[in-house]
């Protein structure tokens, strides 16, 4: 058996993972493979920390855009990935695994406020840990958030879920001709403007020197496999 790599990660899935084939909204069939792949990648010893969007059930960005109060869009966003990270709070813990939503947000008839010290706990005592509520603040996206908790909670690596396997010089269903690259440092990545995450996100991982690892969950165990060092990725920075 391959040992993992890392001892502690921040997983970022979007919030449009979990609509499965549908354009919208939460598939439980989806849901539930997640959360599988989370517990297997619990049982080679790594503690986990989740951070999961809002895009399946609403982005701030966008309900801007049609004329909502930005500042009001991003608190909507917000609580939608509450809703997210408790669906998969509540697939792992039909699968055994002990499971802890924080929020940063305040809504304590929910689950919990994000607070750093009682977040490492939870992970140090062997929970998964979903991370809700991005930053609590607008303007701020779920991408930056995930480093943001890797750097609070003393995470290895942030690993950055997608629906493909890697990092590409252009969108690869859009150029066929678009070079995957294995391996990028975080200023190369910053540089290119390469897009898989946004600027804060990339700055703040250099910052802190936190390696981000891109892949796509859509492989069957692709966390574990990612966390083996055997599953397809690409590594910026580290």
């Amino acid at each position: 058996m391959t040992a993992a790599s890392y001892r502690r990660v921040i997983v970022k899935l979007s919030g449009e993972a979990l609509s499965g084939a549908e354009p919208f909204g939460i598939d439980q069939a989806t849901v539930e493979r997640y959360a599988a792949d989370l517990v297997a990648a619990r049982e080679l010893g790594v503690t986990l920390g989740v951070v999961v969007g809002g895009g399946n059930l609403l982005r701030g960005a966008t309900a801007a855009s049609h004329g909502a109060d930005r500042t009001i869009a991003d608190v909507m966003g917000m609580l939608a990935t509450v809703m997210n990270a408790l669906a998969l709070e509540s697939a792992i813990e039909r699968l055994g695994a002990p499971a802890r939503t924080v929020s940063a947000l305040a809504m304590p008839q929910v689950c919990e406020t994000y607070e750093r010290r009682a977040a490492r706990r939870h992970l140090d005592e062997g929970r998964i840990v979903l991370f809700a509520g991005g930053t609590g603040n607008p303007f701020f996206t779920t991408d930056t958030t995930a480093v943001l908790r890797a750097a609070e909670t003393g995470a290895e690596a942030v690993l950055k879920a997608t629906n493909v396997d890697g990092v590409y010089s252009a969108d690869p269903k859009r150029d066929p001709a678009a070079t995957r690259y294995d391996r990028l440092s975080l200023d190369e990545a910053i540089e290119r403007r390469l897009g898989v995450m946004d600027l804060t996100a990339f700055s703040l991982a250099r910052d802190h020197r936190i390696p981000i690892i891109v892949f796509s969950i859509r492989e069957p165990k692709a966390v574990e496999s990612v966390l083996r060092g055997t599953g397809r990725a690409t590594i910026v920075g580290g």
